[in-house]
C-alpha cells in the first residue's frame, strides 16, 4: 500500500499540506458527459483497497465511494456535457471539468496531482501530472473512484429516459450493442456528435 503514498509523502515533506488528487471518467464514451473529481484526503489516512477505479468491481467502488466522501477533507465532482465536448474537443472538455472540480472545493489546495500527461495549466495552483497516477497515488485513485461512480450513476439514470440504448449496461461506451442501438434508433441529443464516425454509424466503406 505504501507505494500508493510515495508522491504524497514527498509532497508533504516538501511543505505541502493540502494535496488534491484529480482524475476523470468518461473520456472515451460515445454519449454523455465527461466527469472529473477532485479529492483532498487527510494527511495520515490509508484507505484499504483503493486502486484505479477500472480495476475494481462496481460494488467495491460504491463502498469505497462512501468511505472516501466520508473521510475526505474536501471533494467535488463536476460534469462537462456532450454539447461542450463537441464544441471544444474532449481534451479541453476534460480539463474544464477538472478545473471546475477544483473550483468547487470548499478549501484551496496547495498542489494538484493529476492523472495523465496533458500538462494543461490550472488557475493559480501548481500541478503535477503523473502518468497512470490512478495506480500510483492513493489521492488520485480516490478521485478516480469518485469520478467513475458519479458518472456511472448519471448514465444509469439517463437510461430511464433512453431505455433502448442500454446506457445502464455500457455507460455510453462504444460497445457492439451500443453501436447497433445507434444504427437502429438514431443519434440522440445525449450523444457526442463528433464521436459519430462512419464506423460507429455503420456507414464505413
Amino acid at each position: 500500500m505504501n507505494n500508493m503514498l510515495e508522491y504524497e509523502i514527498d509532497l508533504y515533506n516538501s511543505g505541502k499540506k493540502l494535496i488534491c488528487g484529480i482524475d476523470e471518467a468518461g473520456r472515451g464514451p460515445l454519449a454523455g458527459p465527461v466527469c472529473a473529481a477532485a479529492v483532498i484526503l487527510p494527511k495520515d489516512i490509508i484507505i484499504e483497497g483503493i486502486n484505479d477505479s477500472k480495476k475494481l468491481s462496481e460494488k467495491k467502488r460504491a463502498v469505497l465511494y462512501e468511505e472516501i466522501t466520508g473521510k475526505a477533507l474536501a471533494w467535488s465532482a463536476e460534469f462537462v456535457f456532450q454539447d461542450v465536448i463537441d464544441e471544444i474537443n474532449i481534451r479541453q472538455a476534460t480539463h474544464l471539468a477538472m478545473q471546475n472540480a477544483v473550483n468547487a472545493l470548499s478549501v484551496t489546495p496547495d498542489i494538484l496531482i493529476v492523472d495523465g500527461n496533458d500538462k494543461l495549466e490550472f488557475d493559480k495552483i501548481d500541478s503535477l501530472y503523473i502518468v497512470k497516477g490512478d495506480a500510483k497515488s492513493q489521492t488520485i485513485a480516490a478521485a478516480s473512484i469518485i469520478a467513475k461512480v458519479t458518472r456511472d450513476r448519471y448514465m444509469t439514470k439517463l437510461s430511464e429516459k433512453y431505455p433502448q440504448y442500454g446506457f445502464e449496461k455500457h455507460k455510453g461506451y462504444g460497445t457492439k450493442a451500443h453501436c447497433e442501438a445507434i444504427r437502429e434508433f438514431g443519434v440522440t441529443d445525449v450523444h457526442r456528435k463528433t464521436f459519430m464516425t462512419p464506423k460507429v454509424l455503420g456507414t464505413a466503406k
